[in-house]
């Protein structure tokens, strides 16, 4: 098994000491002797062995034996452990006694009982999402930890949260995927669970690649247990380090009336603004429309599910008039993720620019990292659907860069200059459904449509 198939089936990526350094000391340094640290996901030790390093060599064991707790699933990673803390002074004895080897994801140490301070959990537990267990024999013996009191999860590492939120720890900092902040179905059911008990009081957001081995962009939460469990509003302080070391500093409040998801925002924007009298929206040309409305009438088309050498296999159908004009009637597409170009951004298309063919066809299963193309309820003219396309791309980019993009999904790592994102359906069609155009009257629509010629995002924010 090569080491990259390793982590995969461990969840498992090795947290450098740098980042304890640099973000999460400055946090406890003064408190080391008021805790008790523990980390049950431990690897080799690299979020607990720096505080011991900063004790004097002949306080270490005493230190140990009343503030340390290490655990994990692995045995080489104990041993690991065990030979670090032993290299700092630490007597065999007692590092076998507070180090020791267990599934932690499967139920919660009980032994932790012994330690007379508080413990305060630091970790980077295991993450590894529930689709992918699921679709890989290795991995799918972990589909247990999602069953019963679990079911409705969707990864390792939110296991992880929930045991210490049962167990009613106080005070955690967890390096974690940042889906548990801007995912939606992926991270809903953990934001609601969490944090109804524990208050977010600080993030740091990595933005870029942090684990070899993972394109996983990552935050470090500092979470605080509530006095009293409450649904509310939360706010902190989030600090994000984008590629080429850029930060951006800003506040966060996280509505529990929007799942606390960060960047909602834009969804209060989506439903606040929404028409009176929206167009209703409808995705795909699929092969069944085709196979039910053959006729004479040939129509260019690019196959949607036959990707090569850097573009769509092109085809020719031959249609009724009824689907003929449904297909060249409905010029857009949505174009859903981030190609990692600029020019490449999400948002809507005009098909005929894009790919020089009147419609886009689904061959195959529909898939939302395509191109699909939009059908649109009541029909359009041609020239209304070009103004919808740039009004919907101005909002589009307007809270891309008032939100950093993070009412949206992050797509994969890559090495483009910004962190690619996806849009999802829902979001599209959201946006869509602001467009007034059916409840207004010319007067009104000529002056939308001059805001959108000229480009003018703030007046035309403030004019919907």
């Amino acid at each position: 098994m090569s080491v990259k198939e390793n982590k995969r089936l461990f969840g498992e990526h090795l947290t450098s000491s740098l980042i304890f350094n640099e973000f999460i000391f400055p946090e406890i340094q003064n408190s080391l002797t008021n805790y008790t640290w523990i980390d049950l996901y431990a690897g080799e030790g690299h979020l607990i062995f720096p505080i011991i390093e900063r004790v004097q060599v002949e306080k270490r064991e005493e230190f140990f034996r009343n503030h340390i707790f290490l655990s994990d699933i692995q045995q080489k990673m104990v041993q690991a452990c065990l030979e670090k803390a032993v290299d700092l002074g630490i007597s065999e004895k007692l590092a076998t006694q507070n180090i020791v080897l267990r599934d932690n994801l499967e139920s919660f140490p009980k032994g932790l009982s012994k330690f007379r301070y508080p413990l305060f959990h630091i970790t980077n537990p295991p993450y590894l999402y529930l689709g992918y267990i699921r679709k890989h024999r290795s991995t799918q013996k972990y589909l247990p930890y999602f069953e019963d009191a679990n079911d409705g999860y969707q990864d390792l590492y939110q296991i992880a949260l929930i045991n210490d939120l049962r167990n009613k720890l106080e005070n955690l900092i967890y390096i974690i995927p940042s889906n548990f902040l801007f995912g939606a179905a992926v991270s809903n059911k953990i934001r609601e669970d969490f944090l109804k008990y524990y208050a977010i009081r600080k993030v740091v957001i990595l933005e870029k690649q942090i684990f070899e081995y993972t394109g996983t962009n990552i935050c470090i939460c500092f979470f605080n247990k509530k006095k009293t469990p409450k649904e509310e509003t939360q706010m902190f302080w989030g600090i994000k380090i984008k590629k080429q070391n850029q930060i951006i500093e800003k506040n966060y409040a996280l509505k529990p009336e929007f799942k606390y998801r960060a960047g909602s925002e834009f969804e209060e924007f989506l439903r606040n603004k929404r028409a009176k009298v929206p167009l209703t929206v409808r995705y795909y040309l699929l092969n069944e429309d085709v196979s039910k409305n053959r006729g004479k009438n040939e129509l260019s088309v690019i196959d949607a599910n036959n990707y090569e050498n850097g573009e769509y296999k092109k085809l020719t159908i031959k249609v009724n008039k009824v689907l003929e004009n449904q297909i060249t009637s409905n010029i857009l597409y949505a174009k859903t993720v981030d190609s990692g170009s600029e020019e490449g951004r999400a948002g809507i298309g005009i098909v005929r620019d894009d790919f020089n063919v009147d419609g886009i066809l689904v061959t195959g299963n529909t898939y939302r990292t395509h191109p699909i193309q939009i059908f649109l309820d009541p029909p359009l003219s041609i020239e209304n659907q070009k103004y919808l396309k740039e009004y919907f791309n101005l909002i589009l980019e307007y809270f891309r860069d008032y939100l950093d993009s993070e009412f949206l999904t992050t797509y994969k790592y890559s090495n483009a200059e910004y962190t690619r994102k996806y849009l999802g359906l829902t979001q599209v069609r959201g946006l869509i459904e602001t467009f007034p155009l059916l409840n207004w009257d010319e007067t009104k629509t000529e002056k939308l449509y001059k805001l959108i010629r000229d480009k003018d995002i703030e007046a035309l924010v403030n004019f919907l």
